[in-house]
């Protein structure tokens, strides 16, 4: 079987020390990757390092070995190109079709789908210019992730990090799943809830579920490695942050409910995946009840926000409401009764409905779904990863979206 075949630019950050990271992650899990370096590139991370890892040459000169045209050979036959440590000279020549070497050249001969991971100084990325040069690269068809917040160069700290290896290559890996040359979901902007919410009791204690974030965030991956602008609002999730995603960290059904409101402004489409407390504590004890005190035998309770019900009846025409269902079978209806019932009460675009239980659902790698449409549409996902079912969403999306 032939390996998937990655070009692996690298321009001249001091960032490119952490491709070396993302070269050893693609090459371990089977990719055939052919390092091309800018010259700068070379001045923080050596020709050898490069050669060692990828065990191929790794060529940087539009001038060595001219007979063989480098640049379309190398290219013509990737599956993907990633550029990464992208820095904002690197994304200005790639948006004004610069070729003058041959990583730039490369990028005009491929038909692969193409991934910038920037990395520069907060007021770099930010600059006008940069941002014109990434929304042309994504209107033609290119990923370009949203850089991290983190420590920079030297003292300075906030946006421009490079995002973590292994979520690039979790970006890359959706992108040679998908099959893509052009995503499609440019252009669309999707807010996506993942985790769950706990409310608390007392210092100590709260009451919440066993949701960690996994299909919230392979939701986010997706979407993003499919062209997307993703924010997440991830409640109490300990798992890295999707490579190129907002993320905005809340704790309680009413900060999600906060946050959600807020931020659905503008969004093509609101994913409610994240599992919200349906109760909450009465009132907050400042300090923690002793258990000689009894105090934790009867506990009053009251609701919480309805926020995806909330969401639906406070969504303009042409954004798309898609909510999620954690269910299990009892003696009034089995996992689709109460499903459907719960579509027919929140009215939201889809619903997700998946069985959930010891190994199955929460904390799992793994999901199955049957996806229930408004519509009356009715998608049944086998048991798989999560990345597939979030595609197989997305794919239900985007069939519902109006035309840009």
């Amino acid at each position: 079987m032939t390996r998937p075949r990655v070009v692996l630019g690298v321009a001249g950050g001091i960032a490119a020390f952490k491709s070396v990271e993302l070269l050893r992650l693609l090459t371990e899990s089977g990719h055939e990757v052919r390092v091309v370096p800018t010259a700068n590139a070379l001045r923080f991370v050596g020709a050898a390092t490069w050669e060692a890892l990828s065990g191929t040459s790794t060529r940087y000169d539009v001038w060595a070995d001219v007979h063989e045209v480098a640049h379309v050979t190398v290219g013509g036959s990737a599956d993907l190109l990633v550029v990464a440590p992208a820095t904002a000279n690197l994304l200005a020549k790639a948006a004004q079709g610069l070729a003058d070497d041959l990583l730039t050249s490369t990028l005009l001969a491929v038909s692969c789908p193409v991934l910038f991971a920037p990395a520069m100084h907060t007021q770099m990325w930010q600059h006008p210019a940069t941002q014109a040069n990434v929304a042309t690269l994504r209107s033609r068809g290119a990923v370009v992730l949203e850089p991290s917040v983190g420590r920079l160069t030297g003292a300075d700290s906030g946006l421009g990090r490079l995002a973590d290896p292994g979520e690039i290559m979790a970006v890359c890996r959706r992108l040679l799943a998908g099959g893509l040359v052009r995503p499609d979901l440019v252009g669309r902007r999707f807010v996506v809830s993942a985790g769950g919410t706990r409310e608390p009791l007392d210092p100590v204690r709260f009451l919440g579920n066993r949701s960690s974030g996994r299909q919230g965030y392979a939701l986010a991956r997706t979407a993003i490695a499919r062209g997307a602008e993703v924010t997440i609002v991830a409640a109490n999730v300990s798992l890295p942050d999707p490579a190129g995603a907002k993320v905005i960290r809340v704790v309680s059904a009413a900060d999600l409910h906060e946050t959600m409101l807020a931020e659905t402004e503008g969004a093509d489409a609101v994913v409610m995946a994240a599992a919200v407390a349906d109760f909450r504590p009465a009132s907050y004890v400042a300090t923690k009840i002793k258990k000689t005190e009894g105090g934790l035998e009867a506990i009053p309770l009251t609701t919480t926000p309805d926020i995806l019900a909330e969401l639906v009846t406070r969504s303009p025409p042409g954004q798309l409401v898609i909510g999620f269902a954690a269910e299990t079978g009892d003696a009034t209806g089995d996992v689709l009764e109460h499903g459907r019932a719960k579509l027919a009460r929140k009215r939201c675009d889809l619903l997700v409905v998946n069985e959930v239980g010891e190994f199955r659902g929460f904390e799992s790698r793994d999901n199955a779904a049957v996806v229930l449409a408004l519509d009356g549409a009715v998608t049944v996902v086998p048991p798989g990863v999560k990345e597939a079912l979030a595609d197989i969403v997305w794919d239900l999306v985007v069939a519902r979206l109006p035309a840009l």
